[in-house]
């Protein structure tokens, strides 16, 4: 009795907290369905009166979404893929590969966690702009493929470190290389932690606005993010800012998030647990 009522008040408090944190989403979406005159209604009003899908319409043909989404996947699909690759190859380096120096220069690679982006945009502007990088997409995808995921780094490392030995000697007695035991052996049994990877990964590009808003001056280079921020301005007006249409693209962006999580939140959740609890 008293173990289901500790259960009951536990998945009470976990409803709760899910509740309060939809309010936001659920706010948002009901603003898109408003009128103007609705949106700066006092005291405000939750349920618009009548819905207006309209406002959707509007709201993509207001901007060239078609060539922001476009931009978006680009910088997306490049990021996640340098980031898998690069983090899988210096995660199995730190978890597997003998050399001289290896914890103390991990524990030096986690430290730059610790450094805020701010704090470095000046030389990494000007780097860019030596490179000709200003005004292209390269900022937004190359460093990916360097490995400056720290994060990915150690989520992979962890969970390469855990991999039984026996399995690598297997593979070597067989002749695969040190390539091919990356990729068929550890890369094949952390599916977990690196769907978790690419679901970071995704949601950190997709979201990005500093970067594009930092090295991109040409709107045809825009990726959404920077787009809907330029968006805001173009939607004030005489009274003010019309929230309904802002709303409606923002809604329309964050889908692709809200999919890729809910189709893989149980290898996402998974990847986080077990990771945390391998040594």
């Amino acid at each position: 009795m008293k173990q289901h009522f500790r259960s009951v008040v536990a998945h009470a408090c976990l409803s709760s907290g899910a509740l309060l944190m939809l309010i936001p989403l659920a706010w948002m979406i009901l603003t898109s369905l408003k009128t103007f005159t609705e949106v700066y209604r006092e005291p405000p009003v939750w349920l618009p009166q009548k819905p207006m899908w309209s406002n959707y319409v509007e709201a993509l043909t207001s901007f060239d979404f078609a060539l922001y989404l476009r931009n978006s996947l680009v910088v997306v699909i490049l990021a996640i893929t340098g980031t898998f690759l690069s983090s899988a190859m210096a995660a199995y380096a730190f978890a597997r590969l003998r050399a001289k120096g290896k914890e103390a220069f991990f524990i030096l690679l986690l430290s730059t966690m610790m450094l805020p982006a701010q704090v470095t945009v000046i030389p990494v502007f000007r780097m860019y702009v030596s490179f000709g990088w200003i005004n292209t997409l390269y900022p937004m995808f190359v460093p990916a493929w360097l490995g400056v995921n720290v994060f990915a780094i150690f989520l992979l490392r962890q969970f390469f470190a855990s991999i039984p030995q026996d399995y690598v000697d297997s593979a070597r007695i067989d002749g695969a290389s040190e390539w091919a035991i990356i990729f068929r052996v550890f890369v094949a049994l952390s599916k977990p932690a690196i769907l978790t990877v690419i679901v970071f990964t995704f949601m950190g590009s997709w979201n990005d606005l500093w970067t594009p808003l930092l090295f991109v001056h040409d709107q045809q280079l825009y990726t959404l993010p920077l787009a809907l921020f330029c968006f805001l301005s173009k939607t004030i007006g005489v009274r003010g800012v019309q929230w309904e249409l802002m709303m409606a693209a923002s809604a329309i962006v964050i889908i692709p998030l809200i999919v890729v999580f809910f189709f893989s939140q149980r290898y996402f959740v998974e990847g986080i647990t077990m990771t945390g609890l391998k040594a």
